[in-house]
């Protein structure tokens, strides 16, 4: 067990308990720098830093070579599209992130999205906010029946798995799906849930749920092609990357009627500029990126990226460390 004191940087909050867990046993500073008036300081942090804890920031290469000393990054987060992964591989560098813990929640925003462009959910409340609900609303605000509908499911892995789950069992919707690997079907799903290609889940399915991860390979997956593939009068929801979907191509199968609706917690800029077409235009249901925000799961995210990165600077394997030998 390695009981030196190491030079960790915490570049996102966490809970104040967690943080002196951190301090207890290593010197710590902690920048976010994403504020500007505190990125000079991790700048200067990441000289020394042999550990790094923290989420929503960009670590390329040139910021990794400002670290000869870094051991682990533990990130806060499933997704490690914000890291470069080759160079980590190749410096040697433990990659930690927070599968599981959030899994369900992610997959409560998913579904809750789908609800909500399906029956026009925040448009309808802001119909009443505005003062506009002076009579029984009639068929220019009625919205679609969600239960019962072909769901298409594109990434199978545990987050959509939990989508599926949420949509056959409690809404009785059949469910086909697409994943690049063979993902096997839970016994919970069985007979409910169908494997399928890519094109066939875009053909066949009345709402079509996005819950890859950002790679090179799905980078701009969603392009025109892909939504003049999708069934006219079909709906579309992202709860993963913003960067897997081209934005424009997007817009214009909404524009053009073949899109019903859209339902995003994520975007290719983020937070999501104020002139983007997408945050005000009328067939797109806009989230800022909540998928896993909840108290309980922000916190259980926070708890698992300290542990792994305590568990690495102590010379022990982390619980949850992200596989970088296929990279």
């Amino acid at each position: 067990m390695n009981t030196a004191r190491r030079n960790v940087v915490v570049f996102r909050a966490i809970p104040d308990d967690l943080l002196e867990r951190i301090r207890a046993k290593h010197h710590v500073v902690v920048a976010d720098p994403r504020r500007a008036q505190e990125l000079p300081r991790f700048r200067d942090a990441l000289h020394d830093a042999d550990g790094l804890i923290g989420s929503s920031f960009r670590l390329g290469a040139a910021e990794l070579d400002q670290s000869p000393r870094l051991r682990v990054i533990s990130s806060i987060s499933v997704g490690v599209d914000n890291y470069d992964l080759a160079h980590l591989k190749q410096r040697g560098i433990t990659l930690c992130h927070t599968p599981g813990v959030l899994t369900e929640t992610t997959a409560d925003t998913v579904f809750a999205m789908i609800i909500a462009a399906s029956r026009r959910l925040v448009e309808l409340s802001n119909h009443v906010r505005n003062g506009h609900w002076t009579r029984n609303v009639g068929e220019d605000l009625f919205g679609w029946d969600v239960h019962c509908k072909t769901l298409g499911v594109l990434g199978f892995g545990r987050i959509g798995q939990a989508v599926a789950r949420r949509a056959a069992l409690g809404f009785g919707m059949p469910v086909i799906f697409h994943d690049p690997f063979d993902v096997p079907v839970p016994a919970a799903l069985g007979g409910h849930a169908v494997r399928a290609s890519f094109g066939e889940v875009l053909e066949r399915a009345d709402i079509v749920a996005l819950t890859l991860p950002l790679s090179d390979e799905t980078r701009g997956l969603m392009d025109a092609q892909a939504f003049r593939a999708m069934k006219r009068g079909a709906i579309f929801v992202n709860g993963s990357r913003g960067a897997i979907v081209r934005e424009d191509a997007l817009l214009a199968a909404l524009d053009s009627g073949h899109l019903r609706a859209a339902g995003l917690d994520v975007f290719a800029v983020e937070p999501l500029s104020q002139d983007s077409p997408l945050r005000t235009h009328p067939k797109v249901t806009p989230f800022p990126h909540i998928g896993s925000a909840t108290h309980e799961t922000r916190r259980a995210m926070a708890e698992l990226a300290t542990d792994n990165l305590l568990r690495v600077l102590d010379g022990k394997t982390p619980v949850a460390a992200f596989d970088l030998s296929a990279v």
